[in-house]
């Protein structure tokens, strides 16, 4: 089977984050790694050891984990940007500052950050290395970006078993030092295997349908429930 290659498109994308439901799915089923990992919060202890006045996350989703910022750094200014409006609607309930903006054209003025997040969604930037150009703009020199992607074999297993193909993106475990060094001098990696457990076929399929990629999934019938592999990486530059 010919591996899928994830094109970047805003229809799609947009239409998949216009509300909160395919994401709330797909974070659903993750656990940590076998030694207790968890993606987000190396991501976030990597934010609070850069010790920053002024934190901003891309991509804020739901606003989950500029809420853990917000709780870890009380005295620190956290500003959460996405490209939905419900994403940034549910943001702002936390009581953090939310607006839109594009990752491409971020409205703030150089070095306003001293560190900038960037959880699961650089693969969803149509220009990445504008969006990462965007990043390097925003830090202040020296400031820390951290960036979580996801790989190749990211769920694989479980989309091969349901007649589809692995994704294949523009920044991942395999590409993501590449676009990074880039734009910035130093780059390292944590890289981590999480796991998806999976209660049933319905649950199975429900995870795949939120992607809205349009693909007649059909996972197996029998052998539930079942645990995939989650192959992610932490990402931290300056």
């Amino acid at each position: 089977m010919s591996t899928r290659h994830e094109m970047v498109d805003r229809g799609q994308v947009q239409t998949q984050y216009r509300t909160e439901e395919g994401l709330t799915t797909r974070s659903s089923v993750w656990h940590p790694t076998a030694d207790g990992r968890e993606p987000a919060a190396e991501a976030l202890a990597e934010v609070v050891a850069a010790a920053p006045q002024r934190v901003l996350e891309i991509g804020c989703g739901t606003g989950a984990f500029a809420a853990r910022v917000a709780a870890a750094l009380p005295d620190a200014g956290v500003v959460a940007v996405d490209q939905s409006p419900r994403m940034v609607e549910l943001t702002a309930s936390w009581r953090l500052e939310a607006r839109v903006a594009d990752a491409q054209d971020l409205p703030f003025a150089d070095g306003s950050f001293d560190a900038v997040a960037a959880l699961w969604m650089l693969y969803h930037v149509p220009d990445l290395h504008r969006g990462l150009a965007e990043v390097r703009r925003v830090l202040r020199p020296g400031g820390t970006f951290v960036a979580v992607t996801n790989g190749d074999e990211h769920l694989a297993d479980l989309r091969r078993d349901a007649g589809g193909a692995p994704v294949v993106t523009h920044f991942s475990s395999e590409n993501g030092d590449v676009a990074l060094h880039a734009h910035f001098d130093d780059v390292r990696r944590q890289d981590l295997v999480t796991r998806a457990w999976f209660a049933d076929r319905a649950a199975a399929l429900g995870y795949l349908d939120s992607t809205r990629e349009g693909v007649a999934w059909s996972p197996p019938v029998d052998g539930w429930p079942r645990e995939y592999a989650g192959h992610v990486t932490v990402f931290v530059a300056r």
